[in-house]
């Protein structure tokens, strides 16, 4: 296949492919006149790196995910500590932007949106940081 093909396959731009060839998750056969040749293993690992990216998982650990896959000796304890790291990060990550939400839809609720200069959500923004 080539990369038009596996990009359509994949579900993935051809240059995301090409930028996964370039940081080395994927390293796709060449054929003599330099052409990308990509068979049904490329195409599975990049599905497989499209689903992880999916659910948020960083470029390193998508490196980790499909060492583990490939080591078949692997415990799957591994596997599992990863994804729940990952799972932590986002659980985090949720509560930061819960936050962020209840911050600014106070500031919306105080503002009365007319015709006066007078602004809670600018003046909010300008609030002094509050340092130890």
């Amino acid at each position: 296949m080539n990369i038009g093909d596996v990009a359509q396959a994949a579900g993935l731009p051809a240059k995301t492919i090409r930028y996964y060839e370039d940081i080395g998750l994927i390293a796709p056969d060449r054929s003599a006149n330099g052409y990308r040749r990509f068979t049904a293993a490329h195409l599975h690992k990049l599905a497989f790196i499209a689903r992880a990216r999916g659910l948020g998982f960083s470029i390193e650990q998508c490196r980790t995910l499909l060492a583990l896959y490939e080591d078949r000796d692997r415990a799957s304890a591994d596997v599992k500590a990863l994804a729940e790291t990952h799972l932590a990060e986002i659980d985090a990550k949720m509560r930061e932007l819960s936050e962020m939400r209840r911050t600014l839809a106070d500031l919306v609720h105080a503002c009365a949106g007319d015709h006066r200069p007078d602004c809670p959500i600018l003046t909010g923004l300008a609030a002094p940081v509050e340092t130890d």
